[in-house]
């Protein structure tokens, strides 16, 4: 899916799991609060707490009530392989396509630069 045509919580979603997976949060660190979070992307809080419960659903983040959203235990490794996952069925596909197409071979790329 292209990234406009996206829904915003979903973008959102891809930014905190980026961060989780980048090592900006790990298991057991508090998220952002949704409103600092909505202030830091520029979005609706309400947004914002659709991308995080969407996270919780996951099991992939845990509330404590009065402190605030935590990254569960074991999240970082369950969101790395779900995001795998999804890379070789919905990503890699196309590219490796476009990649025969213009003759592109694995050893031809510089993955230092990436």
């Amino acid at each position: 899916m292209a990234e406009d045509s996206k829904p915003v919580y979903l973008r959102l979603r891809e930014i905190i799991a980026a961060s989780i997976l980048d090592g900006e949060f790990s298991d057991g660190d508090l998220l952002p609060s949704v409103r600092a979070f909505a202030a830091a992307q520029g979005a609706n809080p309400l947004t914002v707490a659709k991308a995080y419960q969407s996270f919780q659903d996951d099991g992939l983040v845990v509330v404590k009530r009065g402190v605030g959203m935590f990254v569960a235990a074991g999240a970082t490794r369950r969101l790395r392989e779900a995001e795998r996952e999804r890379f070789l069925e919905t990503i890699w596909p196309p590219v490796a396509a476009q990649m025969r197409r213009l003759g592109l071979r694995i050893e031809d790329m510089d993955l230092a630069q990436v």
